[in-house]
């Protein structure tokens, strides 16, 4: 049974005749009558009474019509509940660390809104922990998010590796670390230092590299972007991951710079997370191919990088 079968009888039972429906249907009278046939004999019951003088519900078909029409009624409200949730699923909800702004973020988006050009994005900063709540309470689609290499990643998220990065040092070009090949924490010590406040990865990465020591002069600010504005106006040195600098605005104008850290340091991921428990539209999958390829086509690699949580498939 289809849906057009149903429609052909109460376009017949509502004009009279075979052909005043098949014109206003825009079919051929011979495809409505068969059409409407098939629907008689799959039901076992004769719903039209043809006459010369045109075709009208039968006895039996009149029984039934109320049944019909709402089916139809049915169908017709499922389909202006989709197209409502069409429209109110138009807006991509993302949530972001700052440090993904410049690797990933801006040519994403630049990208997706030229294939996707009706599609709104909304993007939100923030840390760690609330991008994480908020995918898991259904107030973020997607979550560009932050990790050191080993670090647990929650349950109920869906998890893809993007880049891979090492911590340096962002100095402003002209300043006297820039001029070292690597920076020590006993240098790093002797110059005002920009930490990011709790919450986010890399101030936990920064209190364990210090070790409870305190810099000449610290400043706390809430994400990478400030950091390197601050780093830009001669406030200090901050420690972000390399991803974060590289190919940043100000270091293309020549005013920031990065040094290693010397001896060994833990790498730092960038991955995207979704929710496991929500359906993805298909907006929300395009933005999410989209940052893999950009993030493949920033590193070199192939397509397929991801950890052991890395989702490559979808529902």
């Amino acid at each position: 049974m289809r849906i057009e079968q149903l429609e052909y009888i109460t376009a017949v039972t509502r004009l009279g005749s075979l052909r005043r429906a098949a014109e206003s249907l825009h079919v051929s009278q011979p495809a409505l009558s068969e059409t409407v046939r098939n629907l008689e004999r799959e039901l076992g019951v004769d719903l039209l009474d043809r006459r010369r003088s045109g075709a009208r519900i039968s006895d039996a078909g009149r029984e039934l019509l109320p049944h019909i029409v709402g089916v139809l009624d049915a169908v017709d409200t499922l389909r202006r509940a989709a197209d409502a949730r069409h429209r109110t699923t138009r807006t991509i909800r993302l949530g972001t660390v700052n440090a993904a702004t410049v690797p990933l973020l801006v040519p994403t988006l630049q990208a997706f809104r030229r294939s996707h050009p009706q599609t709104l994005i909304e993007v939100t900063g923030g840390r760690q922990a609330d991008i994480h709540r908020e995918l898991l309470e259904g107030g973020l689609d997607l979550g560009l998010i932050n990790y050191l290499q080993g670090d647990d990643k929650p349950p109920g998220l869906h998890t893809t590796e993007l880049l891979r990065g090492r911590p340096v040092v962002c100095v402003r070009s002209d300043s006297r670390l820039a001029a070292l090949p690597e920076v020590s924490v006993a240098e790093l010590l002797a110059e005002p230092l920009i930490v990011m406040r709790a919450g986010y990865v890399m101030h936990r990465y920064v209190h364990r590299l210090l070790e409870g020591r305190d810099p000449v002069f610290s400043y706390s600010t809430d994400g990478a972007e400030m950091g390197k504005l601050m780093v830009a106006e001669g406030l200090g040195a901050t420690v972000l991951p390399d991803f974060s600098v590289t190919g940043d605005p100000l270091e293309r104008a020549g005013i920031i710079t990065q040094r290693p850290l010397a001896g060994e340091v833990p790498a730092v991921l960038m991955v995207i997370q979704r929710p496991q428990s929500t359906t993805t539209t298909r907006s929300v999958h395009a933005l999410h191919t989209m940052f893999v390829r950009s993030a493949a086509a920033y590193t070199g690699a192939g397509p397929e990088r991801g950890d052991a949580t890395a989702t490559v498939g979808w529902p």
